[in-house]
């Protein structure tokens, strides 16, 4: 069974590592926000200029002036600062970003994310995305596998217009945790109850299939 929403958060929330300035792009990486894991202490970043972003905010709790980058409301953590986006974007251009998640319509095997237009639709448009993915080493693209139509996210060759060439290592879908190496997509992680074939069915970009490929723990 395909992951929901919530547990593509819970799951790339396991990616984080104590000490982490994160940031979480709009849509399913900024629930990422309710799942870090205890014990360890993260800070999450937004490009309109927060340093310290807590959870997801409670009807009680909403702030109409405190939103994300996305236009979200958010909540503060104990010690966050705001700032001016152009000290945000010079923290993100200067590479002080541990981890970025961004969200994504298309991925291929080279490594290439499209994530900010599609042709003839309204859209949320580029935001800090370019500049993320510019600065950022160590990046997390969450997304559905595939369309509501069955064809493939995951390709060989991406078709709409880029974000960034080159730069993106792994790939975190409903489906299943793959990495991206040599222009292959290496299939790492399955969801539970989703078989390798089903994976492999809806991935149009070349996959490897190690012998044996686990299912998430979400």
């Amino acid at each position: 069974m395909s992951l929901t929403r919530e547990q593509i958060a819970q799951r790339v929330a396991q990616e984080f590592r104590d000490g982490y300035y994160v940031n979480l792009g709009i849509g399913i990486p900024t629930l990422a926000a309710n799942y870090i894991p205890a014990g360890i202490d993260v800070m999450l970043q937004s490009e309109n200029g927060i340093l310290g972003m807590g959870p997801f905010p409670l009807d009680e709790e909403v702030d109409a002036d405190l939103i994300n980058a996305g236009k979200q409301t958010v909540t503060l953590a104990e010690g966050a600062s705001i700032f001016s986006s152009a000290d945000s974007f010079a923290m993100i251009r200067g590479g002080h970003v541990d981890l970025t998640v961004l969200g994504a319509f298309e991925v291929d095997c080279q490594g290439n994310i499209a994530s900010y237009m599609i042709p003839g639709k309204l859209i949320k448009g580029m935001g800090g995305a370019m500049d993320l993915v510019a600065g950022a080493d160590n990046i997390i693209v969450t997304m559905t596998h595939a369309s509501k139509y069955g064809d493939s996210k995951l390709l060989s060759a991406c078709t709409l217009p880029l974000t960034g060439k080159g730069c993106i290592k792994r790939v975190l879908t409903d489906l299943a945790l793959l990495d991206i190496e040599d222009g292959k997509f290496i299939l790492r992680e399955r969801a539970p109850g989703v078989s390798v074939e089903e994976i492999a069915k809806l991935t149009a970009g070349e996959l490897v299939i190690p012998e044996h490929v686990p299912e998430m723990s979400v």
